[in-house]
């Protein structure tokens, strides 16, 4: 009967840890970006924006949220800077003239080739004495974390949003122009 015991103490014990180093990292993170340089060119909203324009390709306000797991009024502001320092364009959907898409420009693909070349030098110096497998295996596992994490907070929050909108409640609904 201990056995059940044992793990369930086990699995808090690692737990623990698991939520320990996440604040860890998260701080960490903080002081790399507030001590480094690695986004003269664009903040890192931005960069993650421009991310994923580059990976997904032109996509209207609503799909750029969604793919960011924010709100449409936050990424359009985001867009907004983005557009004004001339990384990103929009055009009008052939399909819906009411609706706009945003694409990369030159100067986008640029400043996020930038960042994202001193992002992966200060990693690799980082991480330089690691083997092959120990960074294959840190990959999976940070793609696994970051998975369970928007399964986790992505879906809850749509779940949220049907329920607003499933009772008339509007907040938040903004225009994708």
């Amino acid at each position: 009967m201990s056995e059940p015991i044992d793990e369930a103490l086990e699995k808090t014990r690692v737990l623990g840890a698991i939520e320990f180093q996440s604040a860890v990292l998260v701080r960490n993170l903080e002081m790399i970006r507030r001590r480094g340089d690695l986004y003269v060119e664009v903040d890192r909203a931005g960069y993650l924006l421009l991310r994923m324009l580059d990976a997904r390709g032109p996509m209207d306000i609503s799909a750029l949220a969604g793919a960011l797991g924010l709100d449409p009024s936050t990424t359009g502001r985001q867009v907004n800077a983005v557009q004004k320092a001339g990384f990103v364009k929009r055009t009008t959907a052939t399909t819906d003239r009411r609706r706009s898409v945003i694409a990369l420009t030159d100067r986008g693909i640029g400043a996020m080739d930038a960042v994202r070349r001193r992002r992966l030098d200060g990693t690799a110096d980082m991480l330089d004495e690691w083997s092959e497998a120990d960074l294959q295996q840190l990959a999976t596992v940070f793609s696994r974390y970051n998975e369970a994490i928007v399964q986790l907070y992505l879906s809850s929050e749509r779940e949220h949003s049907a329920d607003r909108g499933a009772h008339g409640d509007r907040e938040g609904a903004v225009s994708d122009s």
